[in-house]
């Protein structure tokens, strides 16, 4: 019997109130978030930065691997790892979040990666900038995009596709956007899209294409599917939505205290707690990070630390808390210098999207 690829291709769904899937717990085993005690380290320790991966991830030669530069150019270039790393390299600490963190927390629940609020990480990235390979391709100033494409395919919803997103080319030629080979001053780890990779500071992590092996200059915009179907924010199937594109503000908290194992319910003693986190935004630079201690109601300002040089990465943050026996929901709100700031509750939308609403744990306060 013949089987079409739209047979095996999960739809994209809502959930109708029957809980997580076999299928999403399978997603939940093979990507990972990061541990919030660990939004203590300015730049986040390779196994801990959270992890998506679309498809398989490709097993690659790093010998045979080649990335070919074509499309609107002056000429077709074909570079191996040894010649990328020949052309003039930097560095460029950035904080990295799923478009999806923070998904699981709607109702209804789109069902894709579940996500609560653990999707981000911050690391150091080295590489050739973009720009310098586009201006030895010769890229047309007229272009109106760059494509890239991954090394690793597979099937939503019906479309067999490699994983394919574009840029417009204004933004592909911003100084900090690279191609990079080192992850924390190592070469990438296979998960984390070896040999090459694209990094876009203040995107969303699905413009950051892993496995890179092409770059294409465009005369229109890219229509691909992980562009114009997917990472859309939409509330009904068939209107066509707005793209995500920059990160929108959220503040962390690290959980205080210490957890019960299996609820992750946080436990203080009485007394002074100093509360710290971590804030961030790709839209604007973080302003201010708010602090409530009775799950809201009222606000107090945090010390946010000085900047550091690190413009496209995360902003540690400090509250001292009078801690009493009994219950406190704790939250923390992030303000960018342009006024954007994190909403109480969410806006919903079928891909769980942009989804920065403000981050609320509970703590029991015990006093022996």
């Amino acid at each position: 019997m013949d089987v079409t690829l739209a047979e095996i291709s999960s739809p994209g769904r809502v959930d109708p109130g029957a809980g997580i899937t076999t299928e999403e717990l399978a997603l939940a085993a093979r990507n990972h978030g990061i541990p919030l005690e660990a939004l203590r380290y300015d730049v986040t320790p390779l196994g801990l930065h959270y992890l998506l991966i679309h498809y398989d991830i490709p097993l690659i030669d790093p010998a045979a691997w080649r990335l070919t530069v074509g499309g609107l150019v002056g000429k077709t270039l074909t570079f191996g790892l040894a010649e990328l790393k020949e052309l003039p390299r930097r560095t460029v600490r950035v904080t990295m979040e799923c478009a999806g963190n923070g998904r699981a927390r709607l109702e209804p629940r789109p069902v894709s990666q579940p996500w609560l609020v653990e999707a981000v990480g911050t690391a150091e990235w080295t590489g050739v900038p973009l720009r310098e390979v586009l201006a030895a391709a010769g890229a047309d100033p007229a272009a109106a995009e760059v494509v890239f494409t991954g090394a690793d395919h597979g099937v939503e919803r019906g479309v067999e596709q490699d994983y394919q997103r574009s840029l417009p080319l204004a933004e592909a030629l911003r100084d900090e956007v690279l191609l990079a080979y080192e992850m924390n001053g190592l070469p990438l780890a296979p998960q984390h899209g070896f040999p090459l990779r694209l990094v876009v500071p203040g995107w969303y992590g699905m413009a950051h294409v892993k496995w890179l092996r092409e770059i294409t200059v465009v005369a229109e915009p890219f229509t691909g599917f992980q562009q114009s179907v997917a990472y859309r924010v939409r509330h009904e199937p068939d209107e066509p939505g707005d793209p995500v594109t920059r990160i929108h503000p959220r503040a962390l908290l690290v959980p205080p205290g210490f957890p019960d194992f299996m609820s992750r319910a946080r436990v203080v003693r009485p007394g002074t707690v100093t509360l710290e986190g971590r804030a961030w935004s790709g839209r604007a630079p973080v302003e201010r990070v708010d602090v409530s201690v009775d799950g809201g109601r009222t606000w107090s300002p945090a010390t946010l630390a000085e900047p550091d040089g690190h413009p496209w990465a995360w902003r540690r943050f400090t509250f001292e808390w009078a801690a009493s026996p009994g219950r406190h929901v704790l939250s923390a709100r992030a303000t960018t210098a342009n006024g954007d700031s994190q909403p109480e509750g969410q806006a919903w939308n079928r891909g769980g999207f942009v989804n920065n609403a403000v981050q609320h744990v509970p703590v029991a306060c015990i006093a022996s």
